[in-house]
């Protein structure tokens, strides 16, 4: 008897923000912009490798403040990430491979990100779309982390 591939699970949130596309396409690409604004309530960020063209890669460590409960897929607190821009298309669309850097099988296997920008009369409409996301990432928790990542895109492009 063949074996059904394991299906894997496709997140999504989106927000209006009162910011261009432009704006809010910067915030991406920028470094230092980048780690003020994505890591989720609760977290803290450092970028330890950033090339943003297409084909370039970077490095991620996310950490989880000491009172927060979670453990992280990495250490005890921290989530390490490291991804390839697939594709840039300057406010347009952003999209990457994600990896998670985990010994645990729950977590592994390449995440593709898309961020899509759209024009809203109210400003740019940002929609994130998470494509084979691990199976050891609650969607409970990772549907209150995307919120609160465009939360935190709103507030520091607007």
């Amino acid at each position: 008897m063949k074996e059904e591939p394991m299906k894997r699970r496709v997140d999504t949130a989106s927000r209006v923000i009162m910011a261009s596309p432009q704006t809010i396409y910067q915030a991406f690409i920028n470094r230092e912009a980048l780690i003020s604004w994505l890591p989720p309530k609760g977290m803290s960020g450092h970028v330890d490798a950033f090339d943003p063209r297409q084909g370039g890669t970077y490095r991620i460590t996310l950490t989880y403040e000491m009172d927060n409960g979670h453990s992280g897929k990495t250490s005890d607190n921290t989530d390490v990430t490291q991804g390839r821009f697939l594709e840039l298309v300057p406010n347009k669309r952003i999209v990457q491979s994600i990896n998670f850097d985990s010994k645990d099988p729950l977590f592994s296997g390449e995440m593709i990100q898309k961020w899509v920008f759209e024009d809203a009369s109210e400003g740019t409409k940002v929609t994130v779309i998470c494509e084979n996301v691990p199976e050891g990432i609650r969607k409970e928790d990772h549907d209150i982390g995307l919120k609160s990542t465009l939360e935190n895109l709103a507030v520091f492009t607007e």
